[in-house]
């Protein structure tokens, strides 16, 4: 993840809550609102009525919360994650893949391994280089992670690092050596323990306790992490 950029993707555990800028506001109506209204259709980005629907749900609740900024072209780019591209840039993604796909049934030259990066905007340049594993990634090590907070902060401001930090991820849920503290699905879990988002960490747990964090992008895998206070 350090050598990528962050994506214009809202986290989840933010747009529910009191909403601060206007990709909240347009993630909100895209996601929660749009689910609730039409239940059994799914959001055609590509349907200028859609669009247009999200776009007035988003401008609302952007005005109830007092927030500017919310246009029909940002509804756009945060719905469908536009990235602007030229048709160069495919022809030279095409042109690497082929490149390696001879390398790989003529034996011709070494293939590459295991990145590369292409600058064309003051002339070409290609650069390659082995990624190495990382010591403290979440998802081919143990490491524990740790984080030192102010007792007084909430699980939902716990959450919000978790998805807007370094991990990045989307739809955490957490739970405690002895309990569940707040859990996405079933629906009817996610309901008795939605409470304890606005509670602080000292009233769900102690000091130097290990927390497990599960989320989406994990898969398969789970995150540790030991939060201590202040």
């Amino acid at each position: 993840l350090d050598a990528f950029a962050p994506t214009a993707a809202v986290p989840l555990c933010t747009i529910a809550e009191t909403p601060r800028i206007p990709e909240h506001c347009i993630a909100y109506a895209y996601v929660l609102q749009w689910a609730k209204e039409f239940p059994d259709r799914k959001l055609d980005t590509d349907s200028p009525a859609d669009m247009k629907w999200v776009y007035e749900k988003a401008l609302k609740r952007a005005n109830q919360f007092g927030i500017g900024g919310v246009t029909y072209m940002l509804t756009m780019g945060v719905v469908k994650n536009i990235i602007p591209a030229v048709a160069s840039t495919n022809a030279i993604v095409s042109a690497v893949c082929v490149n390696e796909a001879m390398k790989v049934l003529s034996f011709c030259s070494q293939s590459l391994n295991t990145y590369m990066m292409y600058m064309g905007s003051e002339g070409i340049h290609s650069h390659t280089f082995v990624y190495e594993q990382k010591s403290t990634c979440p998802v081919c090590t143990t490491h524990v992670h740790r984080m030192a907070l102010s007792p007084s902060t909430t699980l939902n401001a716990l959450l919000q690092q978790l998805c807007e930090g370094e991990f990045r991820l989307k739809s955490p849920s957490v739970t405690s050596s002895s309990k569940t503290l707040y859990m996405r699905k079933p629906a009817a879990l996610e309901k008795a323990t939605k409470g304890n988002l606005d509670k602080p960490l000292n009233e769900l747990i102690n000091s130097g306790e290990e927390l497990t964090i599960t989320d989406p992008v994990f898969h398969d895998t789970s995150l540790q992490l030991v939060v201590t206070f202040e």
